[in-house]
Parts: structure tokens; sequence; C-alpha cells
């Protein structure tokens, strides 16, 4: 029987944070860039020290199954895989994926309000 590892930690720290930032967010473009910065923090912990994540290694994909995108770079981390498999990081990553998704979906439903706001 193999040890899962547990990321809720991080992701505890981290949703706060996200959820402000998403609750916030006045365009579907600030939705994606918040969910693009979190997933880097999240990520970056995850896999510290074995490599630079870049802006953009995970997207948010709104019409995607699922509704993010991990980048060649990402996928091809020495041990992404098997932290992948054997954690609840990729639930983690759907998680904050769907709160995106929700605020996004709110956002993109009510253009006028969000550029009501950007003209104030």
């Amino acid at each position: 029987m193999t040890r899962q590892q547990s990321f809720t930690k991080i992701e505890n720290e981290l949703l706060p944070k996200f959820r402000k930032m998403t609750n916030e967010a006045e365009s579907t473009e600030d939705v994606k860039k918040f969910f693009a910065y979190s997933m880097q923090e999240l990520l970056g912990q995850v896999f510290s020290g074995q490599m630079e994540l870049q802006f953009g290694d995970v997207e948010l994909v709104p019409e995607g199954k699922p509704p993010y995108r991990l980048s060649e770079a990402v996928r091809s981390l020495e041990d992404f895989n098997q932290v992948w498999e054997a954690s609840d990081l990729s639930h983690i990553v759907l998680r904050f994926a769907e709160l995106a998704l929700n605020r996004y979906r709110h956002l993109d439903k009510n253009p006028k309000k969000t550029e009501a706001k950007i003209r104030l």
C-alpha cells in the first residue's frame, strides 16, 4: 500500500487570498490571471527548487475538460507524474479551477457591469 501525499496545508494557505482576489476581479481576464498566479505559487511550493515556474504554466481554460491546462514544462518535471498520481494535487488544482470558473462565468454573463466598473 502506497502512502498518499497531501498538499491541503498549502491549499489552505493560498485559498483565502485566492478567494479574495477572484471575488474582487472585475473581468474574466482578471480571473484567469489570478488563477495562473495562484497555481504558480501552489506548484512552486509543491515542486520547490525543481524549476522556476512562469506565468502561463497553468492556465484557466473555461471551455475545457478539465477547466485548466498545464504546460509541457510543468508536466515534464522529474517527479510530476508521481506527485500528480500519488497525491491530492490534481484535486486541489481542480478545486481552484472550479472556483475561478464560477467567477469567470458570473462575469462573462454580466459584461456590461464589468465594463461599467472599468470605466469608473
